[in-house]
């Protein structure tokens, strides 16, 4: 496989591990929202239930949208998850603002816009105070110049976009102002950058392995596009083609890849993002993996069902998947975990199969669905894969029990039971079970799933554990915050013991 060296840091033995957003941890620590020192925490929940995986959403900074999947950079992390309290030099008056964060700490949900905004006037004055003591670190200068080629191109496009006062960059006139906040926005990311390498040199001394995630694309309104356009197809925008799931398809708002351009470059865009990236993770999720193969390309002015693949001709998908797969396994050593789920061609788990790249199992949707839809036993999932019970985009465990019968009933009669609509405790213990006794190597679900298994650690209505709904644009969407914070599950030893016997 050409994923063997990667393999030898983790093992092909069974993982398991938790996934969860960032946005939606908290700890007794915590400004208004998730921080990445939080995950110290994090790392100690999971060592004490005996997993070593921990898979987040992306952390790249989004500017002022609360997607994750809308980076305005490839490479610079989201100073909203800086963690306050462990920073240097720390004066006495910004100290004292901490208290003005606790109630956004105390919300059912994540207020991400006001939690940003605060934070980042907050962030500008500590950077007044701090910065000309810390710019003459050593650190902080081989910081700037081990990311010089990424790094003033984004700190440039933020404040450029702060004076023009966040419109789209191919609005903004020339000759461009000044751009003197350029070194505010260099020195968050060298702080983000510091917490976020502590986290992982913390992970591995203790077994433990993070799974970032990197999207596929990035927002036409970001640093990358501004800096080198010639990289993206500006034209038109990535979508998905009319399918099982959405008959009309979806029309996304990302540009699509030039990919001769960046083949013409060697490919150092996407070089340069793993290499960064390698700065935090273990292990990476290939968001979208068929997008690397064939992309819905649509007409800005048209429906997401006039669009088109890219490359038009199917005989090329293979050729150009192969490609660039070959590229990002030779350009980093983090292991690749593929999202495979949707319409798939068949070259692409056959491609995944061959580079030793593990594919994604969603229960749920793990059917044969040519043979009476019947579900595929967990024993026959093909070992190169992740299994889970539900994403990030999907409903929860307990809200697809509910308002799929038909599909729960199968999986019901499979496991002896009398279906009701509502899940038992038994029942969610049982499929979780199963979940981590796949043939995958990799058996991961969301933290929520396994605080259900206690009915006070969630919220009453189901639709509330949801994270997101794909097409949709809803305050509640990225809001999600788990109710226990991360010292009173470390503290619930009842959670603890019911989460270690699952394996």
């Amino acid at each position: 496989m050409k994923t063997d060296a990667h393999w030898k840091t983790i093992g092909q033995k069974a993982h398991h591990g938790i996934a969860l957003p960032m946005s939606a941890v908290r700890s007794k620590h915590s400004c208004g929202v998730g921080e990445f020192l939080d995950l110290l925490l994090v790392i100690d929940f999971c060592k004490k239930i005996h997993f070593d995986t921990i898979q987040l959403l992306p952390l790249y900074d989004t500017g002022n949208d609360v997607s994750p999947y809308n980076a305005v950079s490839s490479c610079a992390l989201d100073p909203m998850y800086l963690s306050l309290r462990e920073l240097p030099l720390l004066e006495k008056s910004l100290v004292e603002e901490f208290g003005s964060f606790e109630e956004m700490n105390r919300s059912a949900q994540v207020a991400l816009h006001a939690v940003k905004q605060k934070k980042m006037r907050w962030l500008y004055r500590y950077y007044q105070h701090a910065f000309s003591a810390l710019s003459q670190d050593v650190s902080y200068k081989e910081f700037c110049k081990e990311h010089r080629g990424w790094l003033q191109g984004y700190a440039q496009f933020k404040s450029l976009s702060h004076q023009f006062q966040h419109i789209h960059w191919s609005l903004w006139t020339k000759p461009y102002p000044e751009t003197p906040d350029a070194d505010f926005y260099i020195f968050l990311q060298f702080l983000c950058f510091k917490q976020m390498s502590q986290v992982k040199k913390y992970a591995s001394m203790q077994g433990c392995f993070i799974k970032g995630d990197i999207p596929i694309l990035v927002s036409s309104d970001s640093a990358d596009v501004w800096a080198e356009p010639y990289l993206f197809d500006l034209n038109v925008i990535a979508g998905a083609p009319p399918d099982q799931y959405n008959a009309q398809g979806q029309k996304w708002s990302f540009p699509i890849f030039h990919w001769d351009a960046m083949r013409e470059s060697g490919y150092a865009w996407w070089k340069r993002r793993l290499h960064v990236a390698e700065n935090f993770y273990h292990i990476y999720r290939i968001d979208h993996v068929v997008g690397l193969f064939r992309i819905w390309a649509i007409p800005k002015d048209k429906k997401a069902t006039e669009g088109h693949f890219v490359p038009w001709d199917f005989h090329l998908w293979e050729r150009q998947g192969r490609e660039v797969l070959d590229m990002m396994v030779k350009a980093s050593l983090m292991l690749p975990i593929a999202e495979d789920l949707g319409t798939i061609p068949k070259e692409v788990p056959l491609v995944l199969k061959e580079f030793g790249i593990c594919g994604t199992k969603v229960m749920r949707w793990e059917k044969r669905w040519h043979h009476g839809q019947e579900f595929i036993p967990l024993n026959e999932y093909e070992p190169l894969s992740l299994t889970t019970v539900s994403t990030h985009d999907s409903d929860t465990l307990a809200m697809w029990w509910k308002d799929e019968p038909e599909s729960a009933k199968m999986w019901a009669g499979r496991k002896g039971w009398r279906y009701h609509p509502e899940l038992s405790g038994a029942e969610r213990f049982s499929y979780l079970y199963d979940a981590h006794h796949s043939a995958s190597y990799f058996h991961v679900n969301l933290l929520q799933e396994y605080l259900a298994l206690f009915p006070d650690l969630v919220a009453e209505k189901l639709e509330e554990e949801r994270i997101n709904i794909p097409g949709t644009i809803l305050p509640t969407n990225w809001a999600y915050r788990f109710k226990p914070s991360l010292e009173e599950m470390l503290g619930n030893s009842a959670l603890i013991e019911k989460m270690r016997s699952l394996i």
